[in-house]
């Protein structure tokens, strides 16, 4: 196993130090490899060391500026700091340059969320879905997307999906709720929110709209 194989590993491991000295060693052997310099600003965005980690993404860019996985690193970077504007620009970039993964789709995607811009979100999550159907972030968040566009049916299939993947989660009960309201069948929303509030007793949206959907019931 060669020393960035290994590195990789390591940090996979949550062996960081460890990760960091072999990265090191490899970038001092070979300095003009830029995969060397995208593993080791990978690791340093794990270390919340932003500056350090948009510099060895440049160098890798300065290297290779094909390296798709560079820009992406680099959109991490910033999408980090909240600075959603520029992580656009960078992960459009890795997708111009034929990384065409979920996990760049995925964050393109959360760029527009933060920004409440779910119309432009919803190509890019879907697209995301299209490539890792497995994800349960990935489909939840898509789920999401789907509800705050209107598009209340395909948001309950997603939330039904996210379920098949994960049967506890609490959050795709809840939404579930929320369309069961949309269609006014308040027993199913009851129903639904118990499932969140069983799972997650502290789920204060499903406990706040437990008590209203039982006031409303007890007043009918």
């Amino acid at each position: 196993m060669d020393k960035m194989t290994k590195a990789i590993e390591l940090m996979q491991n949550h062996k960081l130090e460890e990760a960091a000295k072999l990265f090191t060693e490899a970038i001092d052997e070979n300095p003009k490899d830029p995969i060397g310099y995208i593993n080791f600003g990978n690791l340093l965005v794990h270390l919340n060391e932003f500056e350090r980690a948009e510099r060895f993404f440049n160098r890798a860019i300065e290297l290779d500026d094909e390296a798709g996985t560079a820009y992406y690193g680099l959109g991490n970077v910033y999408y980090e700091q909240e600075s959603y504007t520029k992580a656009q620009k960078q992960y459009l970039m890795a997708i111009e340059k034929g990384l065409d993964e979920a996990d760049v789709h995925f964050m393109m995607g959360m760029t527009f969320i933060h920004q409440e811009y779910v119309k432009l979100a919803l190509p890019y999550l879907l697209r995301a879905v299209e490539l890792n159907p497995e994800d349960v972030d990935i489909q939840f968040q898509y789920g999401l997307c789907l509800a705050q566009n209107g598009q209340i049916e395909a948001a309950e299939q997603t939330m039904n999906r996210v379920l098949q993947l994960e049967d506890q989660h609490s959050d795709a009960y809840y939404n579930l709720g929320v369309v069961a309201l949309h269609k006014e069948d308040a027993e199913s929303a009851l129903a639904y929110f118990n499932k969140a509030l069983g799972i997650n007793k502290e789920h204060m949206l499903a406990s706040h709209a437990k008590a209203q959907v039982e006031q409303a019931l007890g007043e009918d």
